[in-house]
């Protein structure tokens, strides 16, 4: 138990745990369950406080998105990139703005919402089939971008969104994997810095947990590998869902 003592942040060993399994889900998410990451962002505001998660949980993110694009490095799409990142800039202003204007309890309710608009998105996205026209016109990329951006820098949720567009796009499903890769890498660093100056939610205690949780999103990693050849597609997503409306529903107690 001597080893509990030099944790940061006095973690109880219960909030470990969760972390371990936050860690886990990390990894797993870049090795086939994209959508897994939205389980643990709910359990990590309850732990860390709302916009505090959001500082613990970025660094986790860059390593895994690094991960990734080592190997995807060649497989991506960067004028659907390119496109994106303008509209996703202006979805950090927007988020930024409104979080002057509202309190903590207030952005911890904002990070369920955010969570939910993916959950939307994603059974909408379920629904239409995988032979659904979907608009590909500039405002579908502006509107994408900016709820993209917005979503993630409030509470790391674009996943769902961003799988919306390049679905749209109708790329080869390594291309589509690469992009989401190098999109989610861009705009994951971009953020490290306005995290830490801006929120102040990036401290070296912070960091010191995060590289602690190094082996786990390696292990995810290959869990991951193993698990996304025995789980079926289908059940992985009502899976999925479930846990997400599950976790979710905590945030707003």
């Amino acid at each position: 138990m001597a080893f509990l003592s030099h944790i940061p942040y006095g973690l109880l060993p219960w909030q470990i745990v969760v972390l371990v399994f936050c860690g886990l889900c990390i990894g797993m998410s870049k090795t086939g369950f994209s959508g897994i990451t939205t389980v643990m962002i709910p359990f990590m505001a309850i732990i860390f406080g709302a916009k505090e998660s959001t500082g613990v949980l970025l660094p986790m993110l860059c390593f895994a998105d690094l991960l990734a694009v080592v190997y995807y490095r060649r497989s991506a799409s960067w004028k659907h990139i390119f496109r994106l990142i303008p509209w996703a800039l202006g979805g950090f202003a927007i988020a930024l703005l409104v979080d002057r204007f509202i309190p903590p309890r207030g952005f911890k309710i904002l990070i369920g919402v955010c969570i939910l608009i993916g959950l939307v998105v994603m059974i909408w996205n379920e629904r239409r089939g995988k032979d659904a026209v979907v608009p590909t016109a500039w405002w579908f990329s502006a509107g994408c971008g900016v709820l993209g951006g917005f979503t993630t820098m409030i509470g790391n949720a674009a996943g769902p969104i961003m799988s919306v567009f390049l679905l749209s796009m109708r790329l080869p499903k390594t291309v589509f994997v690469g992009t989401g890769a190098w999109f989610f890498l861009i705009v994951n660093y971009l953020k490290l810095p306005i995290q830490h100056f801006a929120w102040h939610n990036i401290s070296r205690e912070s960091l010191i947990l995060n590289l602690m949780m190094v082996p786990t999103i390696l292990i995810g990693a290959v869990i991951g590998v193993i698990l996304v050849k025995k789980i079926s597609e289908a059940h992985f997503r009502v899976m999925i869902l479930v846990l997400t409306v599950i976790s979710t529903v905590l945030l707003f107690r």
